[in-house]
Order: structure tokens, then C-alpha cells, then sequence
């Protein structure tokens, strides 16, 4: 019998520019890990299973997770697997591992040193290998085809992405972005990719993020309140961005359709653009009633392969009793591929 998995604790490393540490992001896991696990009185031999978020291709060597594993220790001997891509699909992962009575326990970490590298072109290597690939388009350009294109429908205004901005800045004061300014002032700044400007965009992002999962009955003995999963799905679409229309995400809605999201009152949302966030409220059906992105979201601090589980962690931790919230993750380009996982407070 398949058993309700809750999320018990969450850690994070402050999202920076730029850290000293090694791409294998045992620096900034060491002290999150403890953080995590002290929070709810466990120890790393009261872990389960032990699951991971992160890319080679980003950390520019192979196998860097196994690296990674040194932030664990070699002793106790653990259960552990990998996900090359963000994090919030490691811990869905896990989630399948405590549903099936395998474990009770399950910890899960994602990591990604953004400012090692151009990152640009690192995200140009997931795109189709034949026909967009070589012509080596990077990430910001291609969320600038989808802004315009939403533009030209009348989805959204260029005011309506800065209003999103300014509000995610306000949300999180001790960010990266410190300016705190308005949309006019933000109007009148240049483009960085026609029709994005720089505060369209998240900021290059060094980071990590920890997440302990355990099951139900568990769950009440090591945390107060609990936020139980009470659904989670993903999605994915076409790699060939031709093949599908940009200005909405079918992947988010069926994702979002198998959960149930009625009754939501909080969404962490996994957008690194401001008119992605537009296009994902209008996806989830979210009114203006939800608030969304209470943490600031990845337009103030956007760790690659660490953000989506991020925003898992961040809803949970924002949960009152009672209350259902969202926590949404992407990966690939222009919302390729989404994750939709909604929580419930507990009492």
C-alpha cells in the first residue's frame, strides 16, 4: 500500500553571484545538509534514501555528483541515485521511493555553480543537436522569441513584465538585485534581448538546496506541521521549438489537471523570465487571489538545477494549516518541460 510522503524540512545556500568554491558544490552543501537535518533531530544514518539534482555539463567534469556525494562522508554507507536536471525532479524521485514502502526517509539536494563558464551557451548544449543546436542560440534569446511572440498576441504588456519584477524585488529586499526602482524607471532601460530587458531575466546564480521528505507517520514525530505532498506530475513537450506553440505551456496544464490545484492560496513558481511567470499564472488558472512568489522567486536568485527544487522548499516552509499551495519547476528551454506539485498544511 503506497503511503502520503510530507516534506519536513528545507535549507538553502544564499543565491550569490559568484562563490570560491569547487563545481562539485560540497562548500555549499556541507552546512545546508546539517542545517536540514538538525532542523528535524535526524542524522545522516536516519536517511533512507539520499537523491540528487545537478549537471555535468554545468559543472564542466564528468561524474561531478559523485564529487558531490563527499559533502554526505563516506560512512554510514548510503542508498542514493542522481537526476541530470533540476533538483524538484530528484525529489519526485524520492517521493516514488516512500510511496512504495521502500524507505521512510528521504533527503534531496540539488547544486549548480552558474558562474563557472558561460552559462549561455552551456544551456545551448540541451537544445535539438540537428537543427537549432548548431546555430548555438542561447537561453536569454530564446525567452526573448517567446516574450515578443506573447506580445504580439496581446497575452502581455512589457509594463505587465516589469510590474512583475518590481514586485519580486520588493518580495525579497536581501537578494542579488538590491535596487529597489519602479516599472517606469524599469521602461526606460535598454534591451538586453529585444523585448527583454535585464530585470526580465534572473541573475546568474550560484546555489543549493536540501529538502527532507519522510512518510506521513513519520513525518508527525520529526516536524510540528508537515506540508504533505497531496499531488505531484510533470510534463514535457516538444524539443523542436517549432513544433509547439510558445506562448503556452500544454505540459503545465496536464501536469497541473492530474494534481488538482483548486483551492490554492500560494504558488512558488519556477519562471526566469518575468512574462513566464504571466504565462504559467495563466496556465494554472492562478487569480489574483494567489499569492505568487512570496520568496522573491528565481528572478532574484536563480541556482541552475537547484531553483525548481527551491521553490518546493520555499512553499512548503510558507504553508499554514489548512492552507493548499503550489510549487512549480521547469527545465529546458522556453518551459519545455514542467513540474507541478501541490501541498497541503498540516494541523
Amino acid at each position: 500500500m503506497s503511503t502520503d510522503v510530507s516534506i519536513v524540512s528545507f535549507a538553502q545556500a544564499p543565491n550569490v553571484r559568484a562563490t570560491h568554491g569547487t563545481t562539485n558544490g560540497v562548500e555549499m552543501l556541507v552546512p545546508i545538509m546539517k542545517e536540514a537535518l538538525d532542523n528535524v533531530g535526524l542524522s545522516k544514518k536516519d536517511i533512507g534514501f539520499w537523491c540528487s539534482g545537478s549537471s555535468d555539463y554545468l559543472a564542466g567534469r564528468a561524474f561531478s555528483f559523485i564529487a558531490a556525494v563527499d559533502a554526505i562522508g563516506a560512512f554510514p554507507p548510503i542508498h542514493e541515485s542522481h537526476v541530470e536536471m533540476d533538483a524538484a525532479w530528484a525529489l519526485y524521485e524520492a517521493w516514488v521511493k516512500i510511496r512504495t514502502g521502500e524507505v521512510d526517509t528521504a533527503l534531496v539536494y540539488g547544486f549548480g555553480k552558474s558562474s563557472a563558464g558561460q552559462l549561455r551557451r552551456v544551456l545551448a548544449l540541451q537544445l535539438d543537436p540537428y537543427t537549432v543546436g548548431p546555430l548555438w542560440p542561447d537561453a536569454v534569446s530564446i525567452a526573448g522569441l517567446q516574450a515578443r511572440l506573447g506580445l504580439e498576441k496581446g497575452l502581455w504588456t512589457e509594463r505587465d513584465m516589469a510590474n512583475v519584477a518590481v514586485r519580486s524585488r520588493a518580495a525579497n529586499a536581501n537578494a542579488q538585485v538590491h535596487e529597489q526602482v519602479t516599472a517606469d524607471e524599469l521602461l526606460e532601460r535598454p534591451y538586453l534581448a529585444d523585448p527583454l530587458r535585464k530585470h526580465d531575466c534572473a541573475p546568474v546564480t550560484d546555489g543549493a538546496a536540501v529538502v527532507i521528505l519522510a512518510a506521513q507517520d513519520k513525518a508527525r514525530d520529526l516536524c510540528e506541521r508537515p506540508a504533505r505532498i497531496a499531488g505531484i506530475q510533470h510534463r514535457v513537450e516538444s524539443a523542436q521549438l517549432g513544433a509547439r506553440d510558445l506562448t503556452t505551456s500544454p505540459s503545465t496544464v496536464a501536469a497541473a489537471k492530474a494534481v488538482n490545484v483548486d483551492g490554492v492560496t500560494l504558488a512558488e513558481l519556477h519562471a526566469p523570465f518575468t512574462h513566464q511567470e504571466i504565462l504559467l499564472r495563466q496556465a494554472l488558472g492562478l487569480g489574483d487571489e494567489v499569492v505568487v512568489n512570496p520568496s522573491g522567486g528565481p528572478l532574484t536568485g536563480n541556482p541552475m538545477f537547484a531553483a525548481g527544487l527551491a521553490r518546493i522548499g520555499e512553499a512548503a516552509s510558507r504553508l499554514r494549516p489548512g492552507e493548499r499551495a503550489i510549487a512549480h519547476a521547469t527545465a529546458g528551454p522556453a518551459l519545455q518541460q514542467n513540474l507541478v506539485c501541490v501541498l497541503e498544511g498540516g494541523s
